[in-house]
């Protein structure tokens, strides 16, 4: 039997989450889509495919029939919308997938930790950014310790809906320390760039990470064995070109600001780019798709272990 679940949110993400849903996954089944505008593209759409809609937000969501009968909840609206949504949905035991920033249940990166957490009641899937580059630093540091990982996303003004460009600041402090917790850096940094160039940009992606030493062969490896099972779940996936690794410091230790440290090693480097599915969003949406895409798989393992405690 299928999982049944809701999406909060009939914006970009939420309505690029229920195609996904209906198209690729064997173990899911939308049964609510939920907004607060009832002239959305998605709740339209969601209507017309046959899914159960409200624009009454959370408390429409819970007075729906199907309501019941619901085990995941996507949330795809804001950090601070989040706050009370879950507070809601645990109250009547669901099990919720968190689109936002708000980083109240525990980070998920499904490549990196997708296994860790499945029994907990609310899954954080980071921000776009984190998901695109924090399986990067993941695999560096598992050949080389990272001291210090940066990150800078580089998206199309485009697919930066209102709830994205609400939620900057929520995106730097929520990547940076996901850098550091799930990518295993001593310290992170994140940058977001909004592009405005016509046509839109792909999302690209760059990742430095200084690192003690190690073995450049190996780090290239371990970052080119991530990208491939990154681009299991998302096609559009790819190095932009080969992985850099540089010597820093020598016999004389360079000062590093953003580690408030002198220092010795490795300066890793790696250039990604992320062309979305194009299932509902533009494919230069990268950003976007990756969040759908990494929310699809994340609550596809939760549904098979919430299956497995019924049975």
């Amino acid at each position: 039997m299928k999982t049944k679940v809701a999406i909060i949110g009939s914006g970009n993400i939420g309505t690029d989450l229920m195609i996904k849903v209906m198209r690729l996954s064997d173990t899911l089944e939308v049964a609510a889509m939920v907004g607060i505008d009832p002239e959305s593209d998605g709740l339209k759409r969601a209507e017309r495919m046959g899914v159960a809609t409200t624009s009454g937000g959370i408390d429409g969501l819970v007075a729906l029939p199907c309501f019941a009968e619901i085990g995941i909840v996507f949330d795809a609206t804001s950090a601070g919308a989040h706050k009370h949504h879950d507070a809601v949905l645990r109250s009547h035991g669901k099990t919720v997938i968190d689109l936002t920033p708000a980083a109240i249940g525990p980070y998920v990166i499904p490549p990196v930790n997708g296994d860790a957490h499945l029994d907990a009641g609310n899954l954080n899937m980071v921000t776009c950014g984190g998901q695109a580059t924090i399986p990067i630093v993941a695999a560096v540091n598992r050949v080389a310790k990272v001291r210090y990982g940066e990150i800078v996303a580089s998206i199309a003004s485009k697919s930066a809906g209102p709830g994205t460009r609400a939620n900057i600041d929520e995106f730097t402090e929520t990547t940076s320390r996901a850098i550091s917790e799930v990518g295993g850096a001593d310290r992170g940094k994140a940058i977001i760039v909004l592009n405005p160039a016509e046509p839109p940009l792909i999302m690209r992606d760059t990742v430095y990470c200084l690192t003690d030493d190690g073995d450049p062969a190996a780090i290239a490896a371990s970052v080119e064995a991530m990208v491939e099972e990154v681009r299991a779940y998302v096609p559009g996936y790819r190095l932009k070109q080969e992985v850099q690794v540089e010597r820093i410091g020598g016999n004389q230790p360079l000062r590093i600001p953003e580690m408030d440290a002198e220092f010795t090693g490795l300066k890793v480097s790696v250039f990604l780019e992320v062309e979305g599915a194009a299932h509902y969003l533009p494919a230069y949406a990268g950003n976007l798709d990756i969040m759908t895409s990494a929310a699809l798989r994340t609550a596809e393992k939760v549904a098979a272990r919430l299956q497995k405690v019924a049975a």
